[in-house]
């Protein structure tokens, strides 16, 4: 009777602690919620020298997107101030602009975004820099990827870029470095893929999926793309050995087994793909849906089953986390310096109008990168 008394009294306290750490819990997301904020007023009235930036004050569709006058950022002793000439969009920025999955709030703001800048990858020529910078001066040509790139002029440090390539234009260097680092990296570094070993990438035609065909080939790689049946030709034209129709034929029920998938449109599931594979075959999530799709958790649904299922199984499962390595960049950079890689561009916008641009890109039917050009030529 003792012991049941002993045991009764500890699982009522246990109760009671988790019901107490709940109510700390939820008083806390409460708290955090309501003090969740941005500077949007101060960046947005600015005093002295301006520039034109893309800036969001709330989370939400494309529309809460402005065309702003801020204040022109001034580089410190250890950074470079970068004209932008061209940037790119890529899912990554719409993630940030929704704020979803919700998950994901917990670290970029409740509420309200933290940053109001939205935009990454860039292309630009520098036009002063800091005492302490030695690898570059004013009027080189570089490419790279910062936060808040959508706008007129960004302050960067030595490390997040390389000098552009004399053979590619702003457009395609300002259109590189999320989805070519992805593409590089989940090949290399996740894949670890071998010269005559076979590579299927699903979504083939996509911002990665162009990156990936071509480097998959410069790495000495069989690469099979899959896309639609309008893009056959032009991943064919990427180097493509193969090429699957998706809407003629499924890569999981062709009887056809391949050393590495890259998933940059993850609509088979897990047991669909483990077909597909070798016995020792490794399997590289990348893509996560489109903006209605697990608003809460988004792609980490996919890699917690992910994370159940590899240790039961001979083949590698795993999701790409792309690392912004200058080495990867200035590999790149020599690829496209050879004429190993050419980025892809579907469309070129103005940057007023980077709404338009991120809800065609939100559509998730881009044939190669959606590029935002700063020289205000008219929209392709």
């Amino acid at each position: 009777m003792k012991l049941k008394r002993i045991i009764k009294g500890t699982i009522k306290w246990t109760i009671r602690a988790i019901a107490l750490l709940l109510i700390l819990a939820v008083t806390w997301l409460f708290i955090a919620y309501w003090r969740s904020t941005n500077d949007c007023d101060r960046l947005t009235a600015p005093e002295g020298a301006t520039m034109k930036a893309i800036v969001y004050c709330d989370y939400g569709s494309p529309d809460v997107l402005k065309l702003a006058d801020i204040a022109k950022p001034v580089p410190n002793d250890d950074q470079l101030l970068v004209k932008v000439r061209a940037a790119s969009a890529n899912p990554y920025d719409w993630h940030f602009i929704r704020g979803t999955p919700y998950l994901m709030r917990l670290g970029v703001g409740l509420r309200k975004p933290k940053s109001i800048r939205v935009g990454v990858d860039f292309a630009g020529t520098v036009e002063a820099v800091g005492k302490n910078v030695t690898e570059f001066k004013p009027g080189d040509e570089v490419y790279g990827g910062k936060g808040g790139a959508f706008a007129e002029y960004l302050c960067v440090t030595q490390k997040g870029v390389v000098r552009k390539p004399d053979n590619v234009t702003f457009e395609q260097a300002g259109a590189v470095q999320i989805a070519g680092l992805t593409a590089l990296q989940a090949l290399r570094n996740e894949g670890k893929i071998q010269p005559g070993q076979k590579v299927l990438i699903n979504g083939a035609s996509g911002g990665v999926g162009t990156f990936a065909v071509q480097i998959g080939k410069a790495l000495g790689a069989h690469v099979t793309g899959v896309c639609s049946t309008r893009n056959i030709g032009m991943v064919r034209s990427l180097g493509a050995d193969e090429v699957i129709d998706y809407t003629k034929e499924d890569f999981a029920r062709n009887g056809q087994q391949y050393d590495l998938i890259l998933d940059n449109v993850p609509n088979h599931s897990l047991a669909d793909c483990r077909r597909a594979l070798t016995p020792n075959g490794k399997y590289v999530m990348i893509g996560g849906g489109g903006p209605d799709d697990g608003r809460w958790i988004g792609p980490f649904a996919r890699v917690i089953k992910i994370m159940l299922l590899s240790p039961f199984v001979s083949q590698k499962m795993a999701m790409m986390m792309t690392d912004p390595s200058k080495d990867d960049m200035t590999y790149l950079r020599d690829l496209m310096q050879a004429g190993k890689v050419t980025p892809v561009i579907d469309r070129t916008y103005k940057l007023g109008e980077v709404p338009e641009a991120i809800r065609y890109v939100e559509k998730g039917h881009a044939r190669g990168k959606v590029v935002i050009s700063l020289e205000m030529e008219p929209r392709r």
